[in-house]
């Protein structure tokens, strides 16, 4: 089945297609979102619950412009950001300050800052591609897939990978340059 036809068939309300739906992409939504909580991995299974809560509830909104596999991971990957955004919202505890002399120094302030500008310019550039290279460095750079993984799961050649990572690394670079 499909990426199309098992959302139509979610939409339906068929049990089936919600069993294949979940045992098609929970591996790898789980192991998405552990990665990026490691070394604090015990909000894993409540950020993978919160994925597909949100996908079952957008998939009306499902366009299938991306594979169903990507979408989940874009989902998941806006999971991630929202718990590290929560966290970073909480006030410190009374604890925390007698426990911590100094918990940010200016230094430390400075290159949070950076990182998020940076953080914010990359995001700006990626969004301003295509969606073809946009999946392409997300995929090879931030899920760390090799070029020779990419070349079986899309059917293509390693040399038309690479060919189109090229071009997605000019246009991200041009991009880069003019935001």
């Amino acid at each position: 089945m499909g990426d199309r036809e098992l959302v139509d068939a979610l939409l339906g309300k068929d049990r089936k297609a919600t069993a294949e739906f979940v045992g098609r992409y929970s591996d790898a939504v789980y192991s998405y979102v552990r990665s990026r909580l490691i070394p604090h991995t015990d909000r894993t299974d409540d950020l993978v619950q919160e994925v597909f809560m949100t996908a079952w509830q957008q998939l009306g909104s499902f366009r299938a412009e991306s594979s169903l596999h990507t979408w989940l991971l874009a989902i998941a990957r806006h999971k991630v950001q929202d718990h590290y955004r929560a966290l970073l919202r909480q006030p410190a505890s009374l604890e925390e300050w007698d426990e911590t002399p100094a918990l940010i120094s200016m230094p430390q302030f400075d290159d949070i800052l950076d990182a998020q500008r940076l953080s914010a310019k990359v995001a700006l550039t990626l969004a301003a591609l295509s969606e073809q290279y946009r999946a392409a460095l997300l995929w090879r750079y931030w899920e760390n897939c090799s070029v020779r993984d990419m070349a079986q799961r899309t059917n293509k050649t390693e040399k038309a990978i690479e060919r189109l990572l090229a071009r997605a690394r000019k246009a991200f670079k041009d991009g880069w340059d003019h935001a």
